[in-house]
């Protein structure tokens, strides 16, 4: 339910942080990082200049929708009172409410994308609305993975892929999250069981590799049939992957300190392939100079 819906009753007021509490499973990070410190800095400056959306809940608290972050941040900052547009909605009206909000975001996440799908999903079934993640069967005029997908720019198909990454041990979603694992891949692996997964992750931690989509379909395949088991993973896992060249490997945590904190692991791989264009250019010049 958007938040600018008739039906809703706002009221501007100027609440205790203490009275604040996040929003329960909400999907989105709020990280300490450089960018957090921006923020810190500009409250402490500048004062909160966006209100935070929240609900009234019980004890005479509320739950925020919208502002995590500058919540977070205020908290650090010592602010004891913040500017707050209070909304009557109910839990899945600002469930709802919250991944809209949150979903047009710079940067975002797999995983937070994939839980904050899963959220509004469950919140629309709740309503009334039709929700199978798993039937391609035409449903309404407009199905809600439908109705995802078009408020936020992914196709149905793409909304259910994100949604079945839910079912990935947290180790693994992490991978997808850090780029050492696509998207394609890793919802065939989120079919495996979860000792299944972490079988894989064994393997795959001793062995230092992740599986292509080729592997990734044969692991599937075995665990449907009940045949999966940590000799087959090591197996499927050992085989040379398609056009498999040698490579030079670097952790993403090692090249870190070179880096703003914002940066995300595509972006720091984008910039180092950037830099050894420009040094490979400026080697070219210095050999025709001579």
């Amino acid at each position: 339910m958007p938040l600018n819906n008739p039906k809703n009753t706002v009221q501007a007021a100027q609440l205790p942080v203490s009275k604040l509490r996040p929003f329960e499973g909400h999907p989105f990070q709020v990280k300490d990082d450089a960018e957090m410190e921006q923020l810190v800095w500009s409250i402490l400056t500048q004062g909160l200049l966006t209100p935070i959306t929240v609900r009234p809940i019980e004890n005479n608290e509320y739950e925020v929708i919208s502002g995590h972050r500058r919540l977070h941040a205020c908290q650090k900052a010592g602010i004891e009172t913040v500017p707050a547009l209070i909304y009557t909605l109910d839990r899945d009206a600002a469930a709802i409410a919250l991944v809209d909000s949150n979903l047009h975001r710079e940067t975002i996440l797999p995983s937070e994308k994939a839980f904050a799908y899963k959220l509004k999903m469950e919140a629309m079934s709740r309503q009334g609305q039709r929700t199978d993640l798993t039937s391609n069967q035409v449903g309404r005029k407009l199905e809600s993975a439908a109705m995802i997908g078009e408020q936020s720019g992914d196709s149905q198909t793409q909304v259910r892929r994100f949604i079945r990454l839910t079912e990935l041990i947290p180790e693994i979603l992490k991978m997808v999250d850090d780029d050492r694992i696509a998207l394609t891949p890793a919802v065939e692996l989120s079919y495996l069981t979860r000792q299944e997964q972490r079988d894989l992750l064994e393997t795959m931690e001793s062995e230092d590799c992740t599986p292509s989509l080729s592997q990734a379909i044969q692991l599937k395949k075995l665990s449907q049939a009940g045949e999966l088991n940590m000799d087959k993973i090591f197996d499927i896992l050992r085989e040379p992957k398609a056009n498999q060249q040698d490579k030079i490997s670097f952790r993403v945590d090692d090249l870190r300190k070179f880096f703003p904190k914002s940066y995300s692991a595509a972006r720091i791989q984008e910039t180092i392939l950037k830099l050894l264009t420009d040094y490979y250019r400026k080697r070219q010049r210095s050999r025709e100079e001579r």
